[in-house]
């Protein structure tokens, strides 16, 4: 009996390796085929709300903007979507930040999803001989499919099928560094394989088979849900630990008055390279989409000699997959709690304005969005000098280079004017030469404007924020009237 646990909690562990698996589990790297779907919309009204083959807009978003095109209707500002291209030309950095090898792509239009095939049999019989002739190891859709559509995907194409979402949980596992991040990833893993239980073959039929053994007993596929939902209990006990670990520092944090300012924006951004160049730490600086999973907060001065928390975050995505979004609320609830969010877009990018769109999404399903905010502008350096020349920052934002260290000033100043907790009071003091530590914690946290010495005191002209007012308040006297 023992022999048979042992052997079926193998088998789901190979099952959901099987399915998810990093790329230094693979060895060798994989040579991918990458299939991406734009959707065309045909509309009952006629052609003029037909939309067009090079449309910006699928799906949904492509029924909104035709119904929006019809006189009289109310007209909703027009969020920038991916086009297709530019959808596949993400999928191919993914594939690459996963370890693989691009060895082909194919982009199809379609007017709707196939229920059966998201792309219908002949044009996979057109990918499967495509994939077969560049040796393609697994094909990549730059779609969600569900389980029975990855299930006739893979008949028809006889190669391992991967979905959009499973190869971001592939990322995410391979650069999940700490225990809580390993756990996150085991969450959203264990949730998303759950509903894909289903129909795989004679390893979901009864359990046993034979003389002795026939009988209402509990299905192979029974088991494996049971299982899986025993883990996925405990690995959310697990983080539940890990968050009340984290509310305690936090707490711990909050009972001195210390700002919190969170980094967020679109992956590969420039987050991890802005966040060492205001701190000098040395969080991994990485191309590949992802490569920060695990919160990293570190102490900032800013000019005003008032001591701030920066906190590094994962990287959001277009259509991040829910499950990832629920199982990283702990790392995410930093965010939350922050006074100031740092909203770092690649101003580089031809496709700012549609990241930036899905960086307002995610914050909104945080119930972030109403957060004081300052967008920051990074790789002005990659940009034309002309273009470059024309930037100019105002009150809510600022074009930097964090790679090169262009803009960092400015920033902490619009960040020091932007912070309302801490407030700064001008003061003038006297203080006795023999408080030393009063002295020090003056020079170190307060920005000092004149100093005199006096019959054994020091007058101070200051300007100090209110956590440094409140430990110095005793020497604190009246300015003397002019």
């Amino acid at each position: 009996m023992r022999s048979s646990e042992s052997r079926e909690s193998g088998r789901i562990g190979r099952t959901r390796r099987a399915s998810i698996s990093t790329a230094a589990d693979r060895g060798p790297t994989e040579r991918a085929f990458l299939v991406g779907i734009e959707y065309r919309l045909r509309s009952r009204a006629g052609p003029a709300a037909k939309t067009a083959k090079g449309s910006r807009t699928r799906g949904t978003e492509a029924a909104r903007d035709s119904a929006s095109s019809v006189p009289g209707a109310s007209k909703a500002p027009r969020i920038p979507e991916f086009s297709a291209e530019e959808s596949l030309e993400e999928l191919r950095s993914l594939a690459t930040s996963a370890g693989a090898q691009i060895a082909g792509e194919f982009l199809q239009h379609r007017d709707k999803p196939d229920p059966a095939t998201l792309i219908g049999k002949g044009k996979l019989e057109e990918i499967a001989g495509a994939a077969a002739s560049v040796s393609a190891d697994l094909i990549l859709f730059d779609h969600d499919l569900t389980a029975s559509q990855q299930r006739n995907i893979e008949k028809v194409v006889n190669t391992r099928v991967i979905d959009r979402t499973q190869l971001i949980l592939d990322i995410f596992a391979k650069h999940a560094r700490t225990r809580e991040g390993q756990l996150q990833v085991e969450l959203a893993q264990l949730e998303y394989m759950l509903p894909r239980l289903g129909g795989r073959g004679i390893e979901m039929s009864q359990l046993g088979g034979g003389i002795g053994t026939r009988g209402p007993g509990e299905t192979q596929l029974e088991t494996d849900r049971r299982k899986i939902y025993r883990r996925i209990r405990h690995v959310k006990e697990q983080i539940e630990n890990v968050r009340r670990i984290r509310t305690q520092q936090r707490q711990r944090r909050e009972s001195v008055p210390v700002a919190l300012i969170a980094l967020v924006g679109y992956t590969n951004a420039g987050k991890s390279t802005l966040f060492n160049a205001l701190t000098q730490a040395a969080v991994l600086e990485s191309p590949k989409m992802f490569a920060t999973l695990d919160p990293t907060i570190r102490g900032v001065t800013l000019p005003s000699r008032r001591q701030v928390l920066l906190s590094d975050t994962v990287g959001f995505i277009r259509n991040l997959p829910h499950t990832l979004v629920s199982a990283f609320r702990a790392t995410l609830e930093e965010v939350q709690r922050a006074e100031l969010i740092l909203q770092v877009s690649d101003s580089s990018s031809p496709l700012s304005a549609e990241q930036d769109a899905q960086v307002e999404k995610v914050l909104k399903e945080l119930e972030t969005d109403a957060k004081p905010r300052l967008r920051v502008m990074n790789k002005v350096d990659l940009l034309p000098p002309r273009q470059r020349d024309s930037l100019r920052d105002d009150a809510t934002t600022v074009h930097v280079s964090a790679a090169k260290g262009i803009g960092m000033g400015t920033l902490l100043d619009r960040i020091d004017q932007t912070l309302q907790g801490d407030a700064l009071s001008r003061i003038h003091l006297r203080v006795p030469q023999k408080e030393g530590k009063t002295l020090a914690l003056l020079e170190a946290r307060a920005r000092i404007y004149s100093r005199k010495y006096k019959d054994g005191l020091v007058e101070l002209e200051a300007e100090a924020p209110e956590s440094v007012l409140r430990r110095v308040r005793e020497w604190v006297v009246e300015k003397p009237s002019a």
